[in-house]
């Protein structure tokens, strides 16, 4: 599957919502997490690392949510049934979203993506792109917390390649830092105006 046929992948596109962020603001929030050229060139090789390790990820990621049931809860209707259709689109957006990680230019639209994921996982835009009824709100401590399993998960996979222990250790500073920035983005919506 391309990223042009996800359903609900709407990158770069006018249904999009546009960051409430300048680049400037950006441009900040990026020296604030130590992000420079050097974690893009990482993130580039990681990107072609993983590529062909999607499914593998998405698998190790899924059963962590899935043997959790105070995380999977937030794919289901609230009393226990989960929305397998949901469970399956949020899926190929989310192996998206590794490639968009690593490959993206972190301009414009990348900014506003991140600001769209983080609009729905709040209950601003929960469930409105696959058109589900779920628990209509992913809690925010749930957003933050989830920076250690996304990130610690991810070296072994940036390991199998055969770079040096420099160079995967390079890639997998690089993919922290855009995580933690990123979870910083998606947070957007669960701030009062004028405090984010």
């Amino acid at each position: 599957m391309t990223a042009a046929t996800i359903p609900g992948y709407d990158y770069g596109t006018e249904q999009v919502a546009r960051s409430p962020l300048s680049m400037a603001d950006f441009e900040l929030l990026k020296q604030a997490v130590l992000f420079g050229p050097d974690d893009e060139r990482y993130l580039r090789m990681a990107g072609d690392v993983l590529a062909d390790q999607i499914e593998d990820v998405l698998d190790l990621w899924y059963g962590f949510v899935g043997s959790h049931p105070h995380l999977v809860y937030y794919f289901t209707d609230g009393r226990g049934n989960a929305e397998q259709a949901y469970l399956t689109a949020v899926r190929r957006r989310f192996g998206q979203w590794i490639l968009d990680t690593c490959r993206r230019p972190y301009d414009q639209a990348w900014l506003d993506y991140a600001h769209e994921i983080g609009l729905r996982h709040h209950r601003s835009k929960k469930n409105k792109t696959d058109h589900v009824v779920a628990v209509p709100h992913i809690h925010f401590r749930y957003m933050v917390a989830f920076i250690y399993p996304i990130t610690a998960t991810i070296k072994p996979f940036l390991a199998k390649k055969g770079h040096s222990a420099e160079e995967v250790e390079g890639m997998y500073q690089a993919w922290f830092k855009s995580v933690v920035m990123q979870v910083a983005l998606w947070s957007a919506p669960y701030v009062p105006a004028g405090d984010f």
